[in-house]
């Protein structure tokens, strides 16, 4: 019997082998020889302390930043096991809200975002990417618009001219890899960091 089961026994230890150590090792080994800074997270450092990575987004408040798309991302209540609680960007918890387009909770939250932008900026059309949360939750881009909808508010938070800070804003755009895939964007994170750096 044992010499009917043992090709079955060498074959999964050979696969073990190959596809769960030599395999991962040398994806790990080759991505670190080629793509150092992408293999260790997209790490952002300022003064040689990591404040975040360009591949998740991050919570801005205040006047004075350009504030990301909003996170649906959750966590456990402290208090309560059984309940989860909002955490903006939490990459623990990736995922969007799964609330359908009629779900109370998502019209009140996007009814009273479209309010707190109607008043920063009146009569301008509101980008769509500044109430709804990406699916993943953790976006850490907007649209080249959603930047420039905020430009008059950070400007006069900073007492910067508008014209400066959408030129700041225009520089930060990236756009379509190698011109086809994706869209235009603008990563919050070097955007703010670079509107810290204005004198």
């Amino acid at each position: 019997m044992f010499r009917e089961i043992r090709p079955a026994i060498v074959v999964m230890l050979a696969l073990t082998v190959l596809t769960g150590l030599a395999y991962p090792l040398a994806m790990t080994g080759i991505a670190q020889a080629v793509f150092p800074h992408q293999a260790n997270g997209s790490l952002v450092e300022r003064d040689g302390h990591v404040i975040g990575s360009a591949l998740i987004g991050q919570s801005f408040a205040g006047e004075r930043y350009f504030h990301s798309r909003p996170s649906a991302t959750t966590d456990a209540d402290p208090n309560d096991a059984t309940k989860t609680i909002p955490a903006p960007y939490e990459a623990a918890n990736s995922s969007g809200s799964n609330l359908a387009p009629t779900a109370k909770a998502l019209v009140d939250r996007v009814g009273a975002d479209v309010g707190k932008l109607k008043a920063e900026a009146a009569g301008a059309p509101i980008p769509g990417d500044l109430v709804t949360t990406s699916a993943s939750g953790l976006d850490p881009d907007i649209s080249p618009a959603a930047a420039l909808f905020q430009v008059r508010r950070v400007a006069v938070a900073r007492g910067l001219p508008e014209e400066r800070v959408r030129a700041l804003v225009e520089r930060s755009v990236a756009g379509r890899l190698f011109g086809l895939i994706g869209e235009s964007h603008v990563n919050v994170l070097a955007l703010n960091l670079a509107l810290d750096a204005l004198k």
